[in-house]
């Protein structure tokens, strides 16, 4: 099988590099951003046929970490869509944010299986990136673990007979803080997650619960489930990873260790499933397995997800976009913990109110076009938190 990977020196790409040293797979092409030492090292591994930075002043040391290998390089954003057109059976799509999004495009044109890591791709061009592999005979596989658990308890199950979704979450790094100290978190205090070995954005957005947002969403556009259907809980140990309950009262769980070659192993080997490199789970050294309610004064990026979904249109783009930049806005010491929050409940409430941004009909200019919108206010909103 002839495999791409994008994102290769990212979490999710370190652990599909991980399988892929196990297996035998032809690898097409890797890709990365400024760790172009790891980027190379995985190229040599792989006996990859291309290298691709992301940043165009990274190429030269790639070049020369690549030199004599016989390994092709390139850079930028064309490189990647470029990287993206060559023909290959099985892709990963594990950019983080927004930067995702073409990619995957371009490699569905190839009629190639979509391994999803990028939630992104869902939130802001859900529909139109699931019509896109209906029209090329592609598959998107769902590499989220959360969701790659609703996947698979759904195997063989009509999707009529559901009553409800649940997708579990940490509750990151500050689910047990007082919520008076949530105003002074720092960065390296978010940036560090109880359950998961993830990157710096990730782990971030885990603690705030955007990334759970981002799912609750994501959810909705992959399963075609009514958003009231949809529900998360704290589940701090982090062993089952989502539940789906049926119209007869049963509720089917995925359990497995916190171990993101789970979900990346079984999208690598469907419709079968092979033995994979994991802990497996002794449930009486578990010994018990908690639940609760999320605190929507802790996390109201819960709130927000559900109005994104209300609103509809373009808001899934608007939501991202601000989330990324208020993000950014934390990491770099610009705005408090809380405030990310603030910043893209005031993006989202300003676009929404301006007929015509969020409830536009969708395509991939409209969503460019919000995007950019809302990387603006949102940028914008920094400034105004700041002062």
């Amino acid at each position: 099988m002839r495999i791409s990977v994008f994102g290769s020196t990212g979490s999710i790409g370190e652990s599909t590099f991980d399988l892929l040293q196990r297996s035998d797979h032809q690898v097409v092409a890797l890709t990365g951003g400024r760790n172009v030492r790891r980027l190379a090292e995985q190229a040599i591994a792989l006996k990859a046929e291309l290298a691709v930075t992301a940043y165009d002043d990274c190429l030269p040391a790639l070049r020369e970490a690549l030199a004599g290998t016989g390994i092709e390089t390139a850079a930028g954003t064309q490189a990647l869509i470029e990287a993206a057109e060559r023909p290959a059976d099985w892709v990963m799509s594990a950019i983080v944010g927004a930067a995702g999004l073409a990619p995957g495009f371009r490699a569905l044109k190839q009629g190639a299986t979509l391994a999803l890591a990028n939630k992104e791709s869902l939130v802001t061009a859900g529909p139109l990136l699931l019509a896109e592999a209906e029209r090329h005979g592609a598959r998107i596989l769902p590499v989220d673990s959360e969701h790659s658990a609703v996947f698979q308890a759904l195997v063989g199950e009509d999707i009529s007979a559901v009553e409800r979704i649940i997708i579990t979450a940490s509750g990151g790094a500050f689910r047990d803080w007082p919520m008076e100290k949530l105003a002074t978190a720092t960065v390296a205090q978010a940036s560090s997650h109880p359950n998961w070995n993830m990157g710096q954005r990730i782990t971030i957005d885990s603690a705030s619960m955007f990334n759970k947002a981002l799912e609750i969403i994501e959810t909705r556009e992959f399963f075609r489930v009514a958003p009231e259907k949809i529900e998360v809980l704290v589940h701090p140990e982090s062993m089952v990873h989502a539940l789906v309950g049926f119209r007869d009262g049963a509720l089917m769980a995925h359990m497995g260790a916190p171990d993101m070659r789970h979900a990346i192993g079984y999208a690598l080997n469907w419709p079968e499933r092979a033995e994979l490199p994991v802990e497996r789970l002794d449930l009486a050294k578990l010994g018990a397995l908690t639940f609760r309610a999320p605190d929507a004064a802790r996390y109201p990026a819960l709130r927000l997800a559900y109005e994104v979904m209300e609103i509809g249109g373009t808001a899934g783009a608007a939501f991202n976009a601000a989330k990324e930049i208020a993000l950014d806005g934390f990491i770099d010491g610009r705005i408090g913990f809380l405030d990310m929050a603030t910043v893209v409940e005031e993006v989202l409430d300003e676009m929404s109110a301006r007929q015509g941004l969020c409830n536009s009909a969708l395509s991939l200019d409209t969503i460019a076009y919000t995007d950019a919108e809302a990387r603006a206010l949102a940028s914008h909103y920094l400034t105004k938190v700041t002062n």
